[in-house]
């Protein structure tokens, strides 16, 4: 059985974006809808028919009795069981709920490969202000540049009621992440037989849109300041690395530089986008699956397919868990799957298909995306030959001191080798920092020499 595709504002179920004609801004009547029928991000607010996805009812809006900053969030939802689980044997029930990836999963590890379905939760929230602008960016945010860029929009979701495929994922590129974070976390590549080498990666983030005060001037066509430094293992130690991710990135691409430890200098890296291979993960991640997707989207022409309800990873907190060893998680063909945990929900399915005269390793992706979060949870890729290469995902949680959710741990595995990548592993680190004191000069090719010679 197919999937149901609904779209609660329009159904534009198969909108091409090899041109983009359509206005992004919606009316003032039907922005008044968020915070009433829809979330105040744009989901729906009910619950399904069955009763197996209930309303939001606010997501989680403080910390358990007990938290204090700097912890591993404990496990909101830590007494609740599997209500059941899919196998490579039972997968057929199921079929109309599972991703094209996770039923490639099961059929590829039969003896190990499951999802364990838990109630679902949804759990997802965000600031007060981020609901306030959101409702704001409804009628005045919009696409241009061929979808390329937005404008009209700053602080908030800009397309909560979308009616094209970039809109969903412009959403995605700039939900709500905290204002600025800093992180440490590590990053493995098993081999088939289960053996890895950790490296250690230090973080910070500087969102530029979701910075309190922010004005589209004082923007500087700036979505986010990243920067990245190995801290390990000593063969990798000290490549360092800075971006500043543009917003139009057809008026102003992307701008990356790195510092070469060898050399001692800074230099441009333009190539650190799209296909690249991502940093130290032997061959697994591009540059463009770090948080799932980024960067410019023009070599794509974009469908939005619709709306489904699907099994997705959601409130990984044991993942999450600093009482879990990373060796309990990372396992050969896969990680483990007794510590995971996916729910149903809704998701908007977008596909993106490269366009002819261009090149990246994905000839076609398909993006599975949160409606309550605008997160992307799991992500299909294909090769040249139409064939299913690498399934990712997104386990995610809510980091409830920032009323933000975000992945916790980022997969992404190789169907044709039985390998995978596994990124922003946090369970022996020390947690995110969402108080980071940074400024956009922390993000100069200056700071970044400067840090390289220290």
């Amino acid at each position: 059985m197919k999937p149901v595709f609904k779209n609660l504002t329009i159904l534009l179920a198969a909108t091409s974006l090899s041109g983009l004609s359509i206005s992004a801004k919606v009316s003032q009547s039907e922005a008044d809808r968020l915070g009433n029928d829809l979330t105040p991000i744009g989901a729906e607010k009910a619950g399904n028919a069955e009763g197996t996805i209930p309303a939001w009812d606010g997501g989680i809006t403080e910390p358990p009795v007990g938290y204090t900053s700097g912890m591993h969030h404990p496990d909101p939802f830590a007494n609740d069981r599997p209500i059941y689980t899919v196998t490579a044997q039972n997968m057929g029930q199921y079929a109309d709920k599972l991703t094209a990836g996770h039923k490639a999963l099961l059929n590829a590890y039969p003896d190990t490969y499951k999802l364990p379905v838990y109630q679902s939760r949804r759990s997802a929230s965000n600031p007060q202000s981020v609901y306030d602008f959101t409702k704001r960016n409804a009628t005045s945010g919009e696409l241009v540049a061929n979808g390329n860029g937005i404008e009209g929009a700053l602080l908030g979701i800009p397309f909560p009621i979308p009616q094209n495929a970039l809109e969903v994922v412009w959403n995605h590129l700039t939900r709500y992440r905290g204002n600025a974070a800093s992180r440490t976390t590590a990053q493995a590549s098993p081999t088939r037989s289960g053996r890895y080498t950790l490296v250690r990666i230090d973080d910070q983030f500087l969102f530029n849109y979701n910075t309190p005060g922010q004005t589209e001037e004082n923007l500087n066509n700036t979505l986010v300041y990243y920067k990245q430094n190995v801290v390990g293992p000593a063969r990798l130690a000290g490549s360092l690395l800075v971006v500043h991710e543009t917003m139009n990135q057809v008026k102003e691409p992307r701008k990356a530089w790195t510092y070469n430890v060898g050399q001692r200098r800074v230099r441009r890296a333009p190539n650190v986008a799209y296909d690249n291979p991502g940093t130290a993960a032997d061959g697994l991640r591009t540059s463009d699956q770090l948080d799932m997707y980024n960067g410019a989207p023009d070599r794509y022409d974009w469908k939005l397919v619709g709306k489904a309800e699907y099994i997705i990873p959601y409130n990984s907190y044991q993942l999450h868990s600093d009482k879990v060893a990373i060796k309990d998680i990372l396992k050969p063909l896969h990680i483990n799957q007794d510590l995971t945990r996916y729910e149903l929900h809704r998701c908007w399915v977008v596909e993106a298909t490269l366009k002819e005269g261009t090149r990246h390793i994905y000839a076609k992706r398909t993006f599975y995306i949160d409606e309550d979060s605008w997160q992307i949870m799991v992500a299909d890729q294909y090769d040249a030959r139409g064939e299913l290469w690498r399934v990712s995902e997104g386990h995610s949680v809510n980091y409830y001191d920032a009323l933000t959710f975000w992945t916790t741990l980022e997969l992404h595995m190789d169907l044709f080798s039985g390998r995978y990548n596994a990124g922003g592993i946090d369970n022996e680190m020390p947690m995110y920092n969402f108080d980071a004191q940074l400024t956009a000069g922390d993000f100069t090719p200056a700071a970044l020499r400067r840090e390289g010679h220290r």
